[in-house]
């Protein structure tokens, strides 16, 4: 809204000047989150904020704050600009310096930016999306939460253009994930979702999402699966920080099962709305 931080400090948007030299700028040289925020209260804080420590050393970027540090600072600013339902954009890049490909010296200092956006809370999705399959043409270390996002990009114009909702990746016909969210499907009662290696980002939706079918006993594995079983899967859902759990009707212009929301898929939107209000207090609208 109208205050971000920079380098820890919250500050008037309009006063902030970034440097074209920000190595996030020239290279993509750089890390991210987005929190969502119900009630004025970060969800699943924590476990993003950690794993932004984690995609940060993965690519060697030093964040001089602990998630704690960063928890308050967040808390501040939502409350500086009054935010109740919305989201926080964060994000560190490695800093200002002459461009060259190799790293800075260590004069060289993380450029630290974080602002809120209102979004209007409509509750669980009441109807599933269209989606569409694409070739991973993605890098090989998709578990960092990286700035460089031109594979993800031109998948998700390519589905809107084509009227659907998200694009879902795979890599030679073996599933990974959307161009935007995690991927997964219901067949015979049991979740399946791909394997929290390089070739996905391990989102915290998804990990909410497997907490809550292993507390309420609902199967789940980890596993890779191919198109055929995707197009020919019960239920197939979407899970990710802006859309919560998002059932898919129907996927390269076929039906998955009767287009309207599965058993499982909605016993998971119901349980995942659930833990919002643990964290964050009731969602009444």
């Amino acid at each position: 809204m109208g205050k971000m931080i920079l380098n820890g400090e919250i500050k008037e948007r309009k006063e902030i000047r970034l440097d074209v030299d920000d190595r996030g700028y020239q290279f993509g040289d750089g890390i991210y989150e987005v929190i969502r925020i119900y009630n004025g209260t970060m969800f699943a804080a924590e476990e993003h904020l950690t794993r932004l420590l984690d995609s940060a050393k993965k690519i060697r970027i030093s964040v001089p704050y602990t998630v704690a540090e960063m928890a308050e600072q967040l808390n501040r600013l939502i409350k500086e600009d009054g935010i109740a339902f919305g989201t926080l954009y964060m994000q560190f890049t490695r800093g200002v310096s002459a461009r060259n490909h190799a790293f800075p010296g260590p004069e060289t200092n993380p450029v630290y930016i974080a602002y809120t956006k209102n979004v209007e809370y409509k509750g669980k999705a009441a109807a599933g999306v269209k989606a569409l399959t694409e070739d991973d043409i993605r890098w090989l270390r998709c578990d960092i939460k990286s700035l460089n996002l031109l594979g993800n990009i031109l998948a998700k114009q390519k589905a809107s253009e084509s009227g659907c909702f998200e694009a879902i990746l795979h890599r030679s016909g073996r599933v990974t994930e959307g161009s935007s969210s995690n991927v997964s499907i219901v067949s015979n009662g049991t979740v399946l979702t791909h394997p929290s290696d390089n070739f996905i980002l391990n989102g915290i939706s998804r990990q909410v999402m497997l907490k809550l079918c292993k507390e309420n006993g609902i199967p789940f594995e980890e596993k890779p699966f191919t198109l055929d079983e995707l197009l020919n899967a019960d239920e197939v859902f979407l899970t990710g920080t802006t859309i919560e759990v998002a059932p898919v009707a129907e996927i390269d212009g076929k039906a998955i099962g009767s287009r309207k929301i599965g058993k499982i898929t909605g016993k998971l939107q119901q349980l995942f709305e659930e833990e919002i209000e643990r964290q964050c207090g009731s969602l009444a609208r």
